[in-house]
């Protein structure tokens, strides 16, 4: 497992962007392909979403994102190496060529997606902004917290939203900043702040990590759309095709009925014309993509379909308990789509 080192951040996204060689359009998949496995950028540890287990393999359904890349492009979900990043670096990581997708919990935004030379290739987690407290603190709504000395993670899109938030509805409060998640829990823990905020995701997979996650709530109220997916690089539209369809397969799968345990025998005998095509038992589906006809079959045989993969890392079995909400498919009540397959 690789660590960059916390230095990189100092690198502007200027100097970076002029740097020739390594950021350039059309490079990746050739650079990938040459040393031999996807080098992704996640979390510094943020469980469900990507997080060191117990043997110190990186777990969670952003890790599982580049594991699928890795079996589409090589056959090998294992052909993967991580790179653990803060808040305030994952970008430079990504412009530098220190990786090449970041699949980081990270929020899609208009300034992000046109003004720091990188694009999101789809949501793997829809969620949104929401606060954390000790039951003992006595509230039950957000609208009760004039006056809170709140919990932020630095360098991330909830500075903005909680301002707004609380400006917007005359409230008061102290920011305490940190550069980790990790450390923003521990503050709440300690009591040094009354509410740790952050997108809501985050604060159940903190909640799991503290001493006694049952005296803790998270609030009702959620203060913002936070899409969160992987990015890489703009300007180089054919790695950009390989990981968004990668999500979008993912995706196709569960609907279609397509998983872990069935892909093979399906890709052998369908009889219907969407599954055949999208395994390669019709046509060519992988050949605009420079990936071989099994791709999709890699992909969900080896890392599995959305909802596998979701409920593997984040589901009701697991100690985040997150119920899927918006990240159910779109015929099932939540908001999650993928283009066809055609």
């Amino acid at each position: 497992m690789k660590m960059l080192k916390s230095t990189l951040a100092v690198v502007t996204a200027a100097t970076v962007l002029g740097i020739s060689g390594i950021a350039q359009a059309g490079a990746t998949l050739d650079a990938v392909q040459k040393k031999g496995f996807v080098q992704c950028g996640v979390s510094d540890g943020l469980p469900g979403f990507s997080v060191p287990d117990a043997k110190g393999n990186i777990v969670g359904i952003d890790a599982d994102v580049c594991r699928a890349v890795a079996a589409a492009v090589f056959g090998d979900a294992n052909k993967v190496k991580f790179s653990q990043l803060n808040a305030k670096e994952r970008f430079t990581a990504l412009q530098s060529g220190e990786v090449d997708v970041l699949s980081r919990n990270t929020t899609w935004t208009s300034s992000r997606d046109a003004g720091m030379g990188l694009v999101f290739a789809g949501v793997t987690y829809y969620d949104g902004i929401g606060f954390l407290v000790n039951k003992k603190l006595g509230v039950s709504s957000a609208k009760e917290l004039d006056g809170a000395t709140i919990c932020i993670q630095a360098g991330t899109t909830t500075e903005l939203n909680v301002s707004d938030y609380f400006r917007a509805n005359g409230l008061k409060y102290t920011p305490i900043t940190f550069d980790t998640s990790d450390e923003s829990a521990k503050s709440l823990e300690s009591g040094r702040c009354d509410v740790l905020t952050s997108d809501k995701s985050q604060l159940y997979a903190q909640r799991s990590k503290l001493a006694a996650p049952a005296d803790y709530v998270v609030l009702p109220e959620t203060i913002s759309k936070e899409p969160l997916g992987p990015v890489v690089r703009k300007g180089d539209e054919e790695w950009f095709s390989i990981v968004k369809w990668t999500l979008f397969a993912m995706l196709n799968a569960e609907e279609m009925g397509i998983s872990s345990k069935n892909v093979e025998a399906e890709a052998k005998a369908t009889k219907n014309p969407d599954v055949a095509r999208m395994l390669g038992a019709d046509g060519e589906y992988g050949k605009d993509l420079k990936l071989p006809k099994d791709w999709v079959v890699q992909i969900v045989k080896q890392v599995g379909n959305y909802g596998e993969v979701f409920e593997k890392n984040l589901g009701k079995e697991t100690p985040l308990q997150i119920d899927r909400g918006l990240n159910a498919l779109w015929n099932n009540g939540g908001i999650q789509y993928a283009p066809p397959v055609r």
